[in-house]
Parts: structure tokens; sequence; C-alpha cells
């Protein structure tokens, strides 16, 4: 379709393939995991070392998951209104039969956490403090696993209450409960200012630690447990919902069908416990990585810091976080910039790392982010890319209504439309119909995201090109087992990735798994 402005046109672009085992492909991951099983499977079954920490209720909770995980779980029969084909739902078989790996339900290293202290500590007048609190209950009791324990843990399960969910996040009240006195006041909320005692050698501060974090017990578990293993945290109410029913009879929280959680929850655990991911894309160019870039103000910091992160994303669709440096990083509301040394130190790494894992540096290196680069910043990551390596700069910026394109019949826009603006400029639309699944899943008109290619090393890719790359990321999360993702990768997961790096409990260096903030 062309319109009558010179230059403005409407492509779509084809759903990108998947590569499971065998070399075989799919349009979706649970089809081709089903059919073929994950791309880098070995022959024999991987046993999963996992630990458990949680109440005695959330262990009987998990343990009766776990049983149901291995023996497969149907999708329930469609509803009244409900087409009888869902083709967007699908049977889950068996965590053996699908992926390839098993566990021991009665076999995992369960350690047991006490309700009546989790409920205490929540009560905890001062937010950040009861958190604090909270999260120690569990990390302390893994900590002395690891001590006395010769085991290694694959992965580490958080089964939480509700209480926990409730009471330790961010924009919790924890109305309706009577509060108790801590350690700290109620309204404090950051370090206090004692100058005059902080310069004495034996003056003890490490009590102020918890003002460092966010109060938020995922982001803290997540934190303290990068340099240890990746962990999955979980609600008792998502591994068991009809044990929370209501006066009326009726589950507490509306969750997914069991099918469907089985098959995220399955295709996390594989994750974070294997070598590989369980799909990759299929026609991804050789030679290419691509960095999500991520700025998060640091939080309670006196000079008003930020951290900046990059997140590597390689063609086979594993991931690799780097953490840059804190400093000034925040120019103005909106905008964020490097500087000159600390641009081409991250890119640096970045490269380093590529080089390490592949043999040489790559061909093209995309930076996806939702902001600009000024001059000197982008000649810093120039000058970080060897001769060769071409460096380009891609901003995507989601939409509010701005943009809006109508088809004829019952469903929006086809996922994979663009209009095109011009050579740098076009608007893609990653969510919409599903042919392939003879739906739409979304409440309203999909939005398209907003993409521009801002500069380049040596020659400009084409919009096109961008455009396929970006359509490919939103079909790797391996957090999920969707059919995509409304942003690609780089993007879906800039701001999580941030939000643990700037927690205080977090660890300074190096590179990371992606799978370690999942």
């Amino acid at each position: 379709m062309r319109f009558r402005e010179p230059g403005l046109a409407v492509e779509h672009l084809n759903e990108p393939e998947l590569e499971f085992r065998f070399g075989q492909r799919s349009h979706h991951p649970k089809d081709g995991l089903f059919l073929y099983g994950p791309h880098a499977a070995g022959r024999k079954i991987s046993e999963v070392r996992i630990g458990v920490v949680a109440t005695q209720s959330g262990i009987k909770h998990f343990r009766g998951w776990s049983k149901r995980l291995l023996q497969g779980i149907s999708v329930p029969p469609p509803g009244p209104t409900e087409k009888k084909d869902r083709l967007h739902l699908a049977d889950f078989a068996g965590l053996e039969e699908t992926f390839g790996i098993t566990f021991d339900p009665d076999g995992c290293s369960e350690l047991i956490v006490d309700l009546k202290d989790i409920d205490r500590a929540t009560k905890i007048e001062n937010k950040h403090e009861a958190v604090d609190t909270v999260a120690r209950i569990y990390t302390d009791r893994v900590r002395r696993y690891l001590r006395n324990e010769e085991r290694a843990i694959d992965v580490w399960i958080f089964v939480v209450p509700e209480i926990v969910y409730d009471r330790c996040r961010p924009e919790s009240k924890r109305t309706g409960i009577e509060l108790t006195s801590g350690r700290a006041s109620k309204k404090q909320k950051a370090r206090a200012s004692m100058p005059l005692f902080e310069t004495l050698a034996d003056f003890d501060t490490s009590s102020e630690d918890i003002f460092d974090d966010v109060p938020d017990f995922r982001r803290r578990i997540k934190a303290e447990f990068l340099a240890i293993a990746p962990t999955q945290v979980l609600r008792e109410t998502t591994l068991d919902p009809d044990a929370f029913l209501n006066s009326a009879g009726y589950p507490t929280r509306k969750t997914q069908d069991a099918a469907t959680v089985a098959w995220n929850l399955a295709t996390g655990l594989y994750y974070k416990s294997q070598p590989k991911p369980p799909w990759r894309l299929s026609d991804i160019r050789p030679g290419v990585c691509y960095i999500g870039m991520v700025y998060k103000n640091l939080p309670n910091n006196r000079d008003n810091h930020v951290c900046c992160a990059a997140q590597m994303f390689l063609n086979e669709g594993d991931g690799v976080v780097f953490r840059g440096a804190n400093g000034p990083w925040k120019t103005d509301e909106y905008e964020y910039h490097l500087s000159p040394a600390a641009a081409e130190d991250l890119l640096a790494t970045v490269i380093d790392t590529y080089t390490e894992m592949h043999g040489s540096p790559p061909k093209e290196l995309f930076i996806h982010g939702q902001a600009s680069f000024n001059d000197v910043e982008w000649k810093a990551f120039c000058r970080a890319a060897p001769p060769g390596t071409n460096v380009v700069g891609v901003r995507i910026k989601s939409t509010g209504g701005d943009a809006k394109l109508f088809r004829n019949g019952d469903y929006p826009v086809i996922r994979g439309t663009a209009l095109l603006l011009d050579d740098r400029n076009a608007y893609l639309w990653t969510s919409g119909y599903v042919p392939q699944l003879d739906t739409y899943i979304g409440p309203e008109t999909p939005n398209p995201l907003f993409i521009t290619v801002l500069r380049s090393k040596y020659s400009r890719p084409d919009i096109q090109s961008v455009l396929t790359d970006i359509m490919g990321l939103t079909k790797i999360n391996y957090n999920s087992c969707n059919f995509n993702d409304g942003l690609p990768v780089t993007v879906r997961f800039a701001k999580m990735v941030g939000d643990i790096l700037v927690m205080g409990s977090a660890k300074e260096g190096g590179p990371q798994p992606f799978k370690y903030y999942l």
C-alpha cells in the first residue's frame, strides 16, 4: 500500500521463525518445544537441582504443583463465549516430555521459614527495615545452607505467602494492620546525614545500608543472588489458586490457566538451569549483536548519580548484562548521556566479551535505547569499536495512540505491519492480529513502536533490516512461552535490569548472565 505522500508506504514483515532441536523451525515456541524439543537439548534427560525456600504450607503447594508439572496439564474447556479452537493455548505435556529436563519434587533442598516471623517482620513501621527483615529471613536461611551443605543448586525458588506480596513492594500501603516500632523511625527513607561521625574510622554505618535498597522484596532477592545462582520468586496463589478462596468460593486471585502457568514456569526453569536457551532465532545474521541501554537513578543518592547498564543479546538469543560506571549521567528531565570515558569503557567491555565468546569482534553492533546520543558520547562508542565493526544507534519508543492503522473485518492491524516514514523513521506494529493464531490478544486497538535509526559508524543499514531484527527480538523472552512480546527483549527488560542493579545489595563488577535478572 502506498499513500499520496511521497515515500510513505505500508509494508508487512514476515513472522520470524524460531529454531529448535535438529534444526527444526516453528513460529510458536510451544509448537516447536512440543514437536522437537529445545534447540540445544542433549540426548540424556538432565536433572535440575532445585532449592526451595518457603513456609511449611508453601512447601506443600510447591510439591503439589511440581507433580502436576511433571505429569502434564490440560487446557480447560472453552467457556460459552470462547472459540472452540483457541490456538494461543496449548496443553502442557510434562516437563521431561517437553523440555528434556526433570527433578524430584521430594528430593529438592527444602528450606523452611516461619510464617509468624514473616508476618511480624512485615509489620515493622519503617518500610525499608520491614522489607530488609523479611528478605533476611529468606536469604539468611539460604546462606546457612550454603555454609553447611555441599550439594550445588541450579535454581533457587522462593515461594512467598500473599502477605509478602501485599506488604513488601514499594507501592504497598499496609493499611488495616497494626505496625510495630523497629530500629529506624517510621519516616526515615534515606541515610542519616552525620558528617562529623562519618569521618571517624571506627564509626559503624552498616545499620544505614537498608536505605541503599528500594523496599521491594523481589528486587532485593534478585540483587543478593547475582553472585549465587538464578532465582525464581513465586506466590503461593500462583501454584495453587484453588487453595485460596473468598467467601463466595472463588479464588481470591485470578491467574492464567494452569497449563499456561506451567508453560511459562517450565520455560523459565529450563532457561535458568541449562547452558543454552530453549530456542533461538533462525534467520539472525551472523556476527551481529544487540545492546539495550538503560539508565536508572540510584536510590537516595546524595549526588543524584545514575547507574548505566548494557544488555548484550546474541544471535543465539542468550544475553549478558554489563554494569557501567555510576555518575552524573542525567543531563535533562528525560536525557541521559555518558561521559566519553564511561561510554568507551562500557562498549569496550561488551566487545571484549563478545570476542571471547566468538573468537572475533562483531560485524554489526546495534545499540537500542529510548534516548538519543550526543556527539561526544557517540564518538566514544565508535572509538571503542575496532575497525570493521559497524556501530548503529537505534531509538525504540512506545507510542500512546499518536498513530493508528485500521483494516476491514473484526480484527486490527496485522502484527508485523510497518509504516515507513522515510529511510530513518518508521512505525512498527509488534502487537496485532496474528494469522497463525487466528486472534489478537489485547483489549484495544494496538499501538505501534516508533523506530528511528539515529546514527551509524559506517554505512547506515536500511530501515527494513532494522525493523526485521526488532521483530525477531520480540520472540526471545525466555521468562514465558508466549508467541511474542510487544517490545524487543533489548527494551522489554531494561527497566527490570536497571531496578536490580541500583540496589545497594547488588554486587559490583562484571558481566552477569541475563538469566540472573529474570
